[in-house]
């Protein structure tokens, strides 16, 4: 890829990473400023703002821990970045995603040192054996998550047909 296209996409990338940690960011400080913590505000009967507060990891595994998560994800999100500058062959939509994880992974990242905990808000009701809490930036992981891994499958399923024209 000519650098002018990898310099173009970069910078696509980190204008969704910024976007995305400023929406998160923004809307945590919201919650954290207008919801006492451990109560829940209805908004409809779908869906209620609980704020609490994750000091572990996804799902709230190892609580008092969340300086692993931390760490790991603070690795992670340079890699993928040093992965979409440094790779020959990047798609565009592999920007464009990987922005929405990186941009929500931050966020979480930044909640950690700021607040000491992850800020977790949208409480979905009426999903059977569902009872977690999550946040924005969980929400925009998976905005980068989903589309990626079906882009991924439907490249991998063009690359294995023989009889596709190129």
């Amino acid at each position: 890829m000519p650098l002018e296209n990898k310099t173009r996409n970069m910078f696509w990338f980190f204008t969704i990473v910024i976007g995305v940690l400023t929406l998160s960011q923004l809307i945590g400080y919201w919650v954290n400023s207008t919801i006492e913590q451990n109560t829940t505000v209805v908004w409809n009967s779908l869906i209620h703002f609980t704020h609490i507060r994750n000091h572990g990891g996804v799902f709230g595994m190892l609580q008092g821990m969340g300086w692993i998560f931390a760490t790991i994800s603070i690795g992670l999100l340079f890699g993928v970045s040093a992965y979409l500058w440094f790779s020959p062959a990047i798609k565009r939509y592999e920007y464009i995603c990987f922005g929405f994880i990186v941009g929500g992974g931050a966020s979480n990242i930044l909640d950690r040192f700021v607040y000491g905990s992850v800020i977790d808000f949208i409480d979905i009701q009426h999903i059977p054996y569902w009872n977690y809490i999550f946040n924005t930036a969980d929400v925009m992981v998976h905005v980068g998550i989903w589309p990626l891994l079906f882009f991924s499958f439907l490249a991998s399923t063009d690359e294995s047909n023989p009889n596709q024209a190129n």
